[in-house]
């Protein structure tokens, strides 16, 4: 079921929002060569602690998981594309993090991703990275109201495609509110002019996820979480929490 959203809150899901992107910022900056992932998430720990939050992800569990989410953060490394489980790895220069966070306060959620470079990368790299957000900013700009779902869908697609990279197949975006997920699911890849009508109120969480080598298969590891490509190419993965407005969208998930 589609849950519309009034004023008073979007304005809470804003505040989870502001907490998701101050962690997302602040983790970040301490994503360098030698740092592990298990300290990233210690971090994020400590922020939600900070600002009275709760994790969306710590404990999380789906139908498709055998075990609950054991951490804050979802942490994907080089060819992990989404769900990447933080361990005792170190980050080295070159790497490729996607880092995928969630949030609650007040009864509702916020959820946004980023992938960055760790230290120097290569240019392949950083176009892989930089295609990935450009599809994030070209789904954003298709959730006007009056639109369909399948604008949102098309616009991501179209960015991902012209650059020659693969869309793991069957993932994508989501509705959120009181739940991280709720209805409807907003795939990365449709037609322009389908699906639900787009109207205010409506919060969708936006989220393209591309694959270095053009392909799209995808294999889920043996934690049973991480997604990971199956050629060993590398992925990117970005994400922002966009409400629905009579002026258009508007991103939840921003400082």
């Amino acid at each position: 079921m589609v849950v519309l959203k009034g004023a008073a809150e979007l304005e809470t899901m804003r505040e989870a929002g502001r907490i998701v992107a101050l962690t997302l910022r602040a983790v970040s900056e301490r994503a360098t060569a030698g740092v592990t992932l298990l300290e990233l998430d210690e971090l994020a720990r400590g922020m939600l602690a900070e600002h009275g939050a709760k994790s969306s992800f710590l404990d999380y569990l789906p139908s498709f998981a055998p075990v609950p989410y054991p951490a804050v953060l979802c942490l994907s490394v080089n060819d992990q594309i989404v769900h990447g489980i933080p361990g005792r790895r170190p980050l080295r220069d070159g790497d490729l993090l996607s880092i995928d966070f969630g949030a609650h306060i007040g009864g509702y959620h916020g959820d946004s991703a980023i992938t960055i470079g760790i230290g120097t990368i290569d240019d392949d790299a950083r176009r892989l990275a930089d295609t990935c957000a450009e599809a994030l900013a070209a789904g954003i700009a298709a959730a006007r109201p009056g639109g369909r779902l399948g604008d949102i869908s098309a616009a991501v697609e179209a960015v991902c495609r012209a650059a020659g990279y693969g869309m793991p197949t069957g993932y994508g975006g989501h509705g959120i509110g009181t739940a991280m997920h709720e209805d409807p699911h907003v795939p990365n890849v449709g037609r322009a002019g389908r699906g639900l009508t787009l109207r205010p109120g409506l919060a969708l969480a936006i989220e393209p996820m591309v694959i270095e080598s053009g392909s799209d298969r995808h294999r889920l590891l043996s934690d049973g979480w991480t997604v990971s490509t199956v050629d060993g190419s590398r992925a990117a993965h970005t994400e922002h929490s966009v409400a629905i407005t009579e002026d258009g969208p508007v991103i939840l998930t921003s400082v």
